[in-house]
Formats: structure tokens, sequence, C-alpha cells
């Protein structure tokens, strides 16, 4: 997946034509279910996403990382080895992460799949393999433990959430996952700053480009948030009421579950299970 960018490139084109192509096909077609599917998927994002974190953690402390600088070591150390190594899963768990979208479309929740969705998602994998190819180590580190750390919550919720409506009273904390993605971005921001600043020798450009990235995530998180938390509806005609139900965007996903007594919707007809 390294020696070139076409497989990354190739990946990211599939999916923006699965994009164009999944809507057309399920658009005559009952949603499928996929409860037991989306248990195991979000469970496992958890399992990989806590590995990473953790081995980003303990590699840094043992190789003596500086949070506020750290230049990035090319050496066949035994800790930065590890270090390339959890960044690289990291990369990857990014491609996986497609298939957040995959689902949503299956199950006919077109208007999930906003801008910021997709925009996360497809420009995430890429720039990933950007970072892993020039700079995989060093102040990387930072940025990954972080996010891989949210999304241990944030895939936790998920989980949660797709094990039926009786989960709903424990998830009342999904509003706070927003929140604490807008922090990591200005965190993102104060971090690459910093390192311009003191003159850190690790690559200008990739701190830029951090930056740059980081603040359109902070106005589309924040209008996001605007919309769905504090901008109250002007009218509540014609909105039905849906018991157990749950709304929520985090790290660009857009998660609306609308659940019936037996946890599922059906919608002229029974829907497809698996």
């Amino acid at each position: 997946m390294m020696s070139s960018p076409l497989p990354t490139l190739a990946i990211s084109c599939l999916y923006l034509l699965f994009l164009w192509a999944g809507p057309r096909y399920m658009q005559d077609r009952q949603p499928y279910i996929l409860r037991k599917t989306l248990i195991v998927y979000n469970f496992s994002m958890v399992v990989l996403n806590f590995y990473i974190a953790k081995e980003l953690l303990i590699a840094s402390r043992r190789a003596g990382y500086s949070y506020l600088c750290q230049p990035v070591s090319y050496s066949n150390d035994e800790n930065e080895v590890r270090i390339a190594s959890a960044l690289w899963w990291y990369y990857i768990s990014k491609g996986v992460e497609f298939l957040d979208t995959v689902f949503f479309i299956l199950r006919k929740k077109f208007t999930q799949v906003s801008f910021l969705h997709v925009y996360h998602h497809c420009t995430m994998f890429i720039l990933w393999w950007i970072g892993m190819k020039w700079v995989p180590g060093g102040q990387s580190f930072f940025g990954a433990t972080i996010n891989s750390s949210i999304h241990v919550l944030m895939y936790g919720y998920y989980g949660l959430a797709a094990l039926g409506p009786h989960m709903q009273k424990y998830l009342w904390w999904k509003k706070y996952l927003t929140i604490i993605q807008i922090i990591q971005f200005h965190v993102t921001i104060g971090h690459a700053g910093y390192s311009l600043y003191t003159g850190c020798q690790f690559p200008a450009w990739m701190q830029w480009a951090l930056i740059g990235y980081a603040v359109t995530f902070i106005i589309l998180f924040a209008n996001f948030y605007y919309h769905a938390y504090r901008r109250k509806p002007s009218s509540q005609k014609g909105v039905k009421s849906v018991a157990n139900g749950t709304s929520m965007v985090t790290n660009g996903h857009s998660k609306v579950e609308q659940v019936e007594d037996n946890g599922k919707r059906q919608k002229k007809g029974r829907a497809k299970r698996e």
C-alpha cells in the first residue's frame, strides 16, 4: 500500500463511485437492517482504535518523545518501528471507515451521507497515505493518538446504539462527542502553530497543511453543532416523534436511528435483515 499511491487512490475512487451508484441501486429496494453486522463492525473498530492509541502511547513514552516538538526519526530503533507500525494501522483504519458510508447507503439513510461525512472519509485516507510516506513518526503520533482515542468512544457509542432501543437511556452523551471533536481540532492547530513558532525540526509544509485542514473541520463541525443542538426549530408541524430515536454526528458522521418497539423500521413490507 505504501510503494505507490495508486491503491489508495483506486480505493478512494471506488468509494466515490459507490456514493453515486449505491443510492441508485437501493432506490427501489428495501433497506437492509444489518444489526448484527453493525454490532460486530463497530466494536471491532473500538478494538482497532484502542490498539492504535495504546501502541502510540507506549512506544512514544519508551522512545522519549516530546509532546511539544518531536522530529521524525527514520532509524530502525524498536520503538520508532513500533510507532510507524501503529501509524500504518491508523492509515488502514481510515480505509476501513469507508464502510460507515456503505452501511448508511445499504440501510437507505441517504440524508446522513452529508458533505461533512464524505469530505472527512475521502480526504483522511489519502492524506494519511502522504503522512505515512514522508513522516511515519515524530509529531505525526500526536494527532493520531488523540483521534484514535476519540474513535474508541465514538465507535463505542455506535456499537451500544446498535444493540437496540433498550440502550438509549445510556447514550445521553452523544452531544459531547461532537464537542470533543471540535476541541481536538483546536488543539491540533495550537500544537502545529507552536511547532512552527519554535522552529521545530518537523516539515513546515506538513504543519501548515494540518492547520488548514483542521480549520475546515472546525467550520464544518461548528456548523453541524449549531444546527443540531443550538438552533431551535421554527415549527414542530408535521414532525412525527419516534420512540427511542437518536440523532448524532461525530467525526463526519450524521447518524440517525429510528426504531419501533421491535427495534426495526419497516417501509412497504419487510426490510432485509442482512
